[in-house]
């Protein structure tokens, strides 16, 4: 063994042993359990940041540990190669994406495989690969044909710099995500797939999700957005102007009408207003996300119409409001301004009426001031200025209400969703082509089975905005597969979330070419531990969950959900920011793997905080995981260089020897709890360290060795999850027999961890005022005679009343006087 830590050298032989030995290829084995372990996949942007670098190290950390559970554990990687950037840097660079994503993946892989993860390399994808989204395009028309996929014009956020429509969450104050650029909204085709068909289901199951962080469940449920309402009529010349409404107890107070600018009644009375017709113009390419809305200034103009309110009767003018989207429900809401804060803004605003139609009893209604109750519903409250219906709570008065609009035709009780169908469809180039041919006679045709996939050109030139994809003849002109006649292409792209919905899957049977799933694939689902960033709460996972049920309904897998376990990391931040470029305050994993090694980079990201937490960045820290490295490997060396040690005899052991050991098997307990429960690795890292401290201790004598030696080879099994590579090295050097990667996790030799004597700290009315050693069997009276008699404590007891004396077992004793 060298007698110095030299990690270039440990580091690259380990690698060269794992790659020539396959270390971390698996298939199918039903004699054992499985572990489908995995971490995001990243985009190839062109090196890994320390974002990356903590994300995959987390993981590797779970998937090494479980395999020294015993069991079948599958950790692959791939890469999120379609996208924008891709496509910018070629804009840029004159540099076909292909070639670009190409080359940085190479980059990256290298990157990833100096870190030592420990990835089943044979299950490797690339979503741009054909082999890779050809059954997504397959999946797609399957999708098509059972009337889950459509196309519609639909009121979209476009981003004219990128000529692309962009999601809600894309938009980010009012700017694309990706350019900074102000987006708009616009009507175009959009090809959408039906997730609303599936909200219950994603919104029942996420109950059984236990292991989510409930942060995660909880912004699911509020996207997915159950409500129970009605549907009821305002009659408009004759015609329904429909709304929906979770406040039917409030109908009573309706005092306007607010209908999207887009909206047929905004339009037909914009023909002979001037100043109207302009105001919604202003309004057209309102540049904010549906999530912004509550947030922006409220904007409105009257049209001069009314409509006739389905109780009363009364005329209830319809105002033109910036707040309502036309995208969402039907573009028109009724509007109390006594129960809805929004309302209420804008009816005072604009003057408009405000009626109290609940009451608290107790509270008082002011009209000029918004108060919370105001919105309640409750038991407590009650329905005033409402006729027939005065006195109800709120349930009494939505039963009431919603009974008598049913009566009368004019309303309906309807559970409503805030999730609206999932746009999939983008006008760019670097994507998974949409497979649909559209012929002027038969309409939207998908293209068949033998016929994918329909394979993105990759050597194009980009000669300005848009696809040039539409500049393709070659591309789109081909004939119809219904009759035969001249048709074109569709030359909208997949939105990447696409590809990133379903690719966990993929990896199970990432080399059949025959089916997009197969039987090992569901072997493999649903994964068990995945991990990733909070900013892919909503999206990226609801998008998974959802196309996992389809994979269900389609017979391609048999599990009802795609992630059983999910851990989502922080960020890493340095002075206080996240890093990024654009910020300057980067550090690159790459120096760092050769300065220190890679074990120095992973044990830091794994102790400088919780997983769950965001990392402070500090040169110290890399330094310190280092040299607790070092001084482990001379502790590993100088206990090896004095011969071999003799056979531990537990009987023989002393009390430093006794107390040694215990430490050790207490270390083993509660990193395993921290490993395997708790997922603080962190805390894990600080006890290993804690023993080493105390292993530091011993003497020379022999059984002072062989506690040593049990407790250097537990240190090594425990640690190889996060610092692989010297681990490697050691375990062969401490005598362990075979390969460390295959060697089981140290078990607790409960025995160890039987005390003699315990120590207990003495309180006097809540204060520390002694600490004793008593024998580990002493019962209540004991503890209590003895607190008692402890000279410090007699001193806080002179002239007092001992009132009650309080013996929690095995940890104190708190005398109450006074």
């Amino acid at each position: 063994m060298e007698q110095q830590y030299k990690p270039d050298i440990l580091e690259r032989d380990a690698q060269a042993h794992w790659l020539a030995n396959s270390s971390f290829a698996v298939a199918q084995d039903d004699d054992r359990e499985k572990f489908y372990c995995l971490a995001m996949f990243p985009y190839p942007s062109g090196k890994l940041h320390m974002g990356h670098v903590r994300n995959y190290t987390i993981a590797d950390v779970i998937a090494r540990y479980q395999r020294m559970q015993g069991k079948n554990v599958l950790q692959p990687m791939g890469w999120d190669a379609f996208g924008l950037p891709a496509e910018n840097a070629a804009i840029k660079n004159n540099v076909p994406p292909a070639a670009w994503t190409k080359q940085n993946i190479e980059y990256m892989r290298e990157q990833l495989r100096q870190l030592g993860f420990a990835y089943d390399w044979d299950r490797e994808l690339a979503t741009c690969d054909p082999d890779y989204y050809r059954w997504e395009q397959w999946f797609f028309t399957r999708l098509f044909e059972k009337g889950l996929a459509y196309k519609k014009k639909a009121e979209v956020n476009w981003c004219e710099t990128d000529q692309t429509v962009l999601a809600n969450e894309q938009v980010v104050d009012g700017c694309c995500w990706r350019c900074d650029n102000p987006v708009e909204r616009r009507e175009i085709d959009q090809w959408f797939i039906k997730i609303t068909d599936y909200a219950q289901q994603l919104l029942d199951d996420l109950d059984g999700l236990d292991q989510w962080p409930e942060q995660v469940r909880t912004m699911q449920r509020n996207w997915i957005g159950r409500s129970e309402g009605v549907e009821l009529d305002f009659d408009f010349n004759g015609k329904p102007l429909s709304v929906y409404t979770t406040r039917p107890d409030t109908l009573m107070g309706a005092t306007y009408m607010a209908v999207a600018p887009q909206h047929p009644v905004a339009k037909q009375a914009a023909e002979n207003n001037p100043a109207l017709a302009k105001f919604i113009e202003s309004q057209a390419n309102v540049k904010v996300a549906e999530a912004d809305m509550a947030t922006m200034e409220k904007l409105g103009m009257d049209t001069g119409l009314t409509a006739t309110h389905p109780l009363t009767g009364a005329p209830v003018p319809i105002w033109v409001a910036n707040f309502v989207l036309m995208s969402y429900g039907s573009g028109a809401v009724m509007s109390v301004p006594a129960h809805d804060e929004r309302d209420h803004a804008f009816a005072t605003k604009y003057g408009l009426p405000i009626v109290q139609v609940v009451s608290k009893e107790g509270a008082d209604y002011d009209a000029g001031t918004w108060q919370d109750w105001y919105s309640e519903k409750s038991k407590d409250t009650r329905t005033v200025n409402s006729g027939e219906f005065d006195g109800l709570d709120f349930d009494e008065a939505f039963k009431a209400i919603a009974d008598k609009l049913a009566a009368q035709n004019q309303g309906q009780r309807k559970v409503n969703f805030r999730l609206r169908d999932w746009g999939v469809s983008r006008q760019r180039y670097w994507g998974a082509p949409i497979p649909i041919i559209n012929c002027d006679d038969c309409g939207a045709v998908p293209v068949p089975a033998e016929d994918l996939p329909v394979v993105l050109p990759t050597e194009v030139a980009f000669e300005g905005i848009g696809s040039p994809l539409k500049q393709m003849p070659e591309f789109y002109e081909t004939n119809c597969p219904k009759c035969g006649g001249a048709a074109t292409r569709e030359t909208d792209t997949f939105d990447t979330f696409m590809e990133s919905s379903w690719y966990y899957a993929r990896y199970g049977c990432a080399n059949n070419d025959q089916a997009m799933l197969d039987g090992e694939a569901d072997y493999w689902a649903p994964v068990d531990q995945y991990v990733g960033g909070i900013e892919h709460a909503i999206l990226h996972l609801l998008y998974s969950r959802f196309y996992h049920k389809l994979l269900r309904d389609e017979g391609l897998v048999t599990s009802d959900e795609p992630f059983i376990r999910l851990l989502t990391q922080g960020m890493v931040l340095k002075d206080g920011a996240k890093m990024s470029k654009s910020k300057g305050n980067t550090v690159d994993p790459q120096s760092l793997i050769d300065r220190y090694g890679a074990d120095t980079v992973r044990l830091f990201s794994m102790f400088a905080a919780p997983p769950e937490q965001s990392l402070e960045w500090a040169d110290s820290g890399v330094e310190g995981a280092n040299r607790f490295l070092k001084r482990l490997w001379k502790l590993v060396n100088g206990h090896i260089e004095a011969g071999p040690a003799p056979a531990l005899d537990v009987s023989a052991l002393n009390e430093q020897q006794k107390n040694t050991r215990r430490k050790a098997h207490e270390t083993i307990a509660k990193v395993s709890d921290d490993f395997g429960r708790r997922q603080t690795f962190n805390t894990a890292i600080a006890a290993v360290m804690e023993l080493c401290n105390e292993l530091g201790k011993l003497g020379d004598e022999d059984q002072s060795r062989a506690v040593l030696d049990e407790a250097l080879r537990a240190i090594v099994l425990m640690l190889n999850p996060i610092t692989p590579h010297i681990c490697h090295q050691l375990w062969p050097a401490l005598g362990g027999t075979g390969d460390v990667l295959n060697a089981l996790w140290p078990t607790v030799d409960e025995a160890a961890l039987t005390r003699d004597s315990i120590e207990m700290v003495v309180q006097v009315n809540g204060k520390v005022r002694a600490k004793m050693e008593l024998p580990a069997d002493a019962d209540k009276a004991a503890a209590e005679a003895a607190a008692l008699a402890q000279d410090n404590v007699q001193r806080f007891l002179d002239g007092v009343t001992v009132r009650k004396v309080i013996v929690v077992p095995g940890k104190l004793v708190n005398i109450v006087a006074n």
